[in-house]
Parts: C-alpha cells; sequence; structure tokens
C-alpha cells in the first residue's frame, strides 16, 4: 500500500510540474494573440480613417509594442513557452559561404595578372574539391615560377609561415563574421535565431519570423557600421534631455523647478516616485548623476524598450536636433543587483568609420597593470585620426557598432600615429570582446548566399492547428474504442495515454 502512494504521490507530482511548465505556454499564446488582435484592430481603423498608408505601419507597430509593455511578465512568459521551430513559426533558412578569394585578393601585396590568374584558377577549383584554396593558390602560384612570398609576408618568410598565417587569417575570417552575424541578428531583434558553422567557411543562419528575403540578405551580408563619433557637451545634453522630459510631461512652457542635472531615478523628499513619474517621466526612466561629470544617463534594463518608444515619439524627435541622437550601451552595468544600461547623446554624423582600423589587441599596459585595447589604422586613417584626436582634447570620442555604444573614452592628447589607446575596461573578457568588435567592425571577406529558403507564416499556422486537430480527434477516436472494447482496461489506458501526452509536452516546456 506504501508503495502504491509512493507511486500516486509521484504521478501527481510530475502532472503538477508539467502543468506548471505548459502554463507559460498558454499565457505566451493568450499574450500574444492579445497584440495581435490590438494590432488588427488599430491597422484597420486607420485604413478607415484613411491614415497616410505610409505611416501605417510605424503607428500599428508602436501601438503593439505600447500593447506588449502592458502585459505584465510578457518576455518572461515568452521566454519559459515552448519555442516554435522555423518550419511551424516561418521564417528564413539562409546558408552563405565566406569568400575566401576575396579575403586572399585583399590580404595579397601588390597582386598581378599572374596572382589574379592564380588565384581566380584555385576559387574554380574549390568549387569542386574539398581542398583548401590556400594550398590550391600555392600550387598554382609556383607552377607559374614565382613563390608566396611575393606577395604575402616578407621576403624572409619561408611558405610554411606563410600558409599557416593565412589559414589562421581565413579561420579567423569565419569566426569574425559568425561575431557580426550575431551582432546584427540580435539588434534586428529576432528571437530565437540559429547561427551555426558548417565546414572550414559556411555559416547557416535561421531567422525565424522574417519573412522579408531582400531586408534579411541585407541585414546579412552587408558591412558592419563601425563608427567614432563625438559625445557632446554634458550642458547641450542637459538642455536636450531637459527639453525631451518637458514634451513628454505635456508642458508648454520651460519648466524651473527641476533642472536636468538633479537627480532623475529618486524623487524629490517632497514628492512621491508617482508624482515626479508624471512630473518628469524622461527623468524617472533615465537616471542623470551630476556629480559624474557626464551627462550619461543610466536606463533599467526593464524600462530601455520603454524608453525607446518615448524618444521615438515625433513630437519627442522634433525637439531633439537634427544632428544628434541617443544611443545605448552595448551591455548594461550592473549595480546592487539591477542591470543600467548607459544613454549618450552622440553626433549623427561620424567622425571616422571603422574601414580603417586595420589591427585590434587586447593587452595589459605593462606601466599601469590596466586592460586596455590597442588599434591600427591605415595612413589615410591616421591622419585622420590625427586630425580629430587634436582637434578634441579632453572630449570624448564614442566607438559606435550597428548604433550602440561600446566604449566612449576621453582623448588625452593628440595622436598622430594613428596607433591609439582605449582605457575602461573592467577586466579582460570585457577588452577582448571589444577587441573583436574593432576586428568585427566590417565584413573580413563578402558572405555568398549558397541556399535560402522561406517557409510562409501560413503554412506555420496551419501546421500548428492541423497538429493540435490531428491529436485531439485521434485521442477521442481512439480512446472511445479502448472503452468500448476493453472496458476498465481500456479506461486505465487511456489515462496512461493522457498522462504521457501531458509528460511529453511538460519535458518540452521544460527544456524550452
Amino acid at each position: 500500500m506504501k508503495n502504491l502512494r509512493f507511486r500516486f504521490l509521484l504521478i501527481l507530482f510530475l502532472v503538477g510540474i508539467s502543468l506548471y511548465r505548459l502554463y507559460f505556454t498558454y499565457a505566451d499564446y493568450k499574450n500574444q494573440k492579445k497584440v495581435e488582435t490590438t494590432r488588427e484592430q488599430v491597422r484597420e481603423n486607420l485604413i478607415q480613417s484613411n491614415f497616410p498608408q505610409e505611416r501605417i505601419p510605424v503607428i500599428v507597430q508602436a501601438k503593439a509594442d505600447s500593447t506588449r509593455l502592458t502585459i505584465p511578465k510578457f518576455d518572461e512568459t515568452k521566454e519559459k513557452a515552448i519555442k516554435l521551430g522555423l518550419d511551424l513559426q516561418g521564417g528564413m533558412y539562409i546558408v552563405m559561404e565566406v569568400n575566401t578569394a576575396k579575403l586572399l585578393e585583399k590580404l595579397a601585396r601588390d597582386p598581378d595578372d599572374n596572382f589574379t590568374s592564380a588565384l581566380n584558377q584555385a576559387e574554380n577549383q574549390a568549387k569542386i574539391s574539398d581542398e583548401d584554396i590556400v594550398d590550391l593558390l600555392n600550387e598554382n602560384i609556383k607552377a607559374k615560377g614565382l613563390k608566396l612570398n611575393r606577395y604575402f609576408g616578407s621576403i624572409r618568410d619561408d611558405e610554411g609561415q606563410i600558409m599557416d598565417n593565412l589559414r589562421s587569417q581565413a579561420e579567423d575570417a569565419v569566426s569574425r563574421a559568425m561575431e557580426i552575424i550575431r551582432n546584427r541578428v540580435d539588434q534586428y531583434g529576432v528571437s530565437e535565431p540559429s547561427i551555426q558553422r558548417q565546414g572550414a567557411r559556411r555559416i547557416i543562419v535561421e531567422l525565424p519570423g522574417v519573412s522579408r528575403e531582400e531586408e534579411a540578405k541585407s541585414l546579412l551580408q552587408g558591412q558592419a557600421l563601425l563608427e567614432f563619433r563625438l559625445v557632446r557637451e554634458p550642458q547641450f545634453t542637459f538642455s536636450v534631455m531637459q527639453k525631451v522630459d518637458e514634451i513628454l510631461a505635456g508642458k508648454t512652457e520651460n519648466d524651473t523647478t527641476l533642472a536636468a542635472q538633479d537627480t532623475a531615478n529618486t524623487a524629490p523628499e517632497n514628492q512621491t516616485q508617482e508624482q515626479f513619474a508624471k512630473d518628469h517621466p524622461f527623468f524617472a526612466l533615465a537616471g542623470v548623476d551630476p556629480q559624474s561629470g557626464s551627462a550619461d544617463a543610466f536606463v533599467r534594463e526593464e524600462d530601455r524598450d520603454r524608453l525607446t518608444l518615448l524618444l521615438n515619439r515625433p513630437d519627442v524627435q522634433n525637439v531633439i536636433p537634427g544632428n544628434v541622437e541617443f544611443l545605448f550601451s552595448a551591455k548594461p552595468e550592473t549595480n546592487q543587483g539591477t542591470n543600467f544600461y548607459r544613454l549618450i547623446l552622440v553626433n549623427k554624423n561620424a567622425e571616422l568609420t571603422g574601414g580603417v582600423v586595420t589591427e585590434a589587441m587586447a593587452m595589459t599596459d605593462p606601466t599601469t597593470a590596466q586592460t586596455v585595447v590597442t588599434m591600427k589604422m591605415n595612413s589615410e586613417g591616421a591622419m585622420d585620426w590625427a586630425r580629430i584626436t587634436g582637434q578634441n582634447i579632453n572630449k570624448r570620442i564614442a566607438i559606435v557598432l550597428d548604433n550602440v555604444v561600446y566604449s566612449a573614452p576621453f582623448v588625452r592628447n593628440k595622436i598622430p600615429s594613428g596607433s591609439s589607446q582605449i582605457e575602461g575596461m573592467a577586466n579582460f573578457e570585457e577588452a577582448k570582446l571589444l577587441e573583436i568588435v574593432l576586428k568585427a567592425g566590417a565584413l573580413p571577406a563578402p558572405l555568398d548566399v549558397i541556399e535560402e529558403r522561406t517557409v510562409g507564416p501560413s503554412l506555420g499556422q496551419d501546421s500548428v492547428r492541423q497538429g493540435f486537430n490531428s491529436v485531439w480527434v485521434g485521442f477521442i477516436l481512439v480512446a472511445l474504442f479502448m472503452i468500448l472494447y476493453y472496458k476498465r482496461g481500456g479506461s486505465v489506458a487511456n489515462f496512461a495515454l493522457f498522462l504521457t501526452i501531458l509528460f511529453i509536452l511538460g519535458i518540452l516546456a521544460w527544456f524550452n
């Protein structure tokens, strides 16, 4: 009897766990349906009111985002729900290959017609064989009576060293391309993407929910945008923040009761948090520390999306000067267990782009023992960098990749050589990440699309609906037959089948 009691309690426990995990899938389904219903209602209302067609998608998306923010624990519920694969949700499946031939052409020193001919021949041979293109290029160059060090390395380097270096460059190019793709996909907002390496040069990317082919290919194949932008002066930034705060609060005249330099995440003693948020909606989300010497605002991770929506409002954009924009830091900083993103006002136009960076390396400064990142530029970039740093001593320059700020150091003196050092990293891992970002400023070699497939969302909806129908219809038919034919034994078998389905779905939900 005790043994049966243990089994009964175990079954109840497993049923409870399964139902608990499946609740998030049900809640996510209801949440998504609510957002989609709101989206369709807003779209229909705008169409019926003869609203300008080009503005409808923007308004609809803003309303959908606003609805999503009002749903409690929307992101947490979505994260714990069963994930639909690419075949059910719809999206794009793309296989890309790093064009190593273009990389070698880029690395070559003074390429001539002999080199171009040998490289083209090696590229064609690599398409129909499994041989490495570096080996093929070396053989073709030898066949022309030349040596590899004519185009790569120095005259003193032997063939083995040069080939090892070229293979390392090709390997690094694939890793850098994957990092760039991952950065772009994250910024693009694709949920549950899959980015995998296949073989030596190929990358497989699955983008659930993305159906616009040209947009997806442009996202993946285009050059990453690395920029060096000036950070605006604190006084100017404070004034812009004040204007934004007044617009969000619905004020028609300048509010002199609170300067922008005051604290923003904590209300004054004579004000409640609710009243402060009503009077100063911007500073309630973006805290500014007037003692820091900068105008960087700190935004809680959970408030970032909401603040982004507010900053994108047309009336807010009207008071932000057209030559500047607010950008978030690439990753949050943790303070007392809470994650904060920096919000920085920078010039829209870049002083310099990342195409001039030729080398970056994370290291420990031997004189200060601090972790730093050194970077080198080509001759053209070095000239521009000397001019920029000379004109902006004691000002900050933000390093921006794909519209997020990775670092914003002060310029201490003019840098004439094109070699510079970035400080302020907390540890070597952070410095290594910045090194990768600097290297990932531009794709090291073009990405060629080898295969692409688009799965329409209608196929996913049909598959989900038909799958549910088949489960319930099949279960009812089998259950009726078992009860009619086997009586009590059939009822027990039906109950066991129901538990089996419940446990399978519960396990799927448990592993997301």
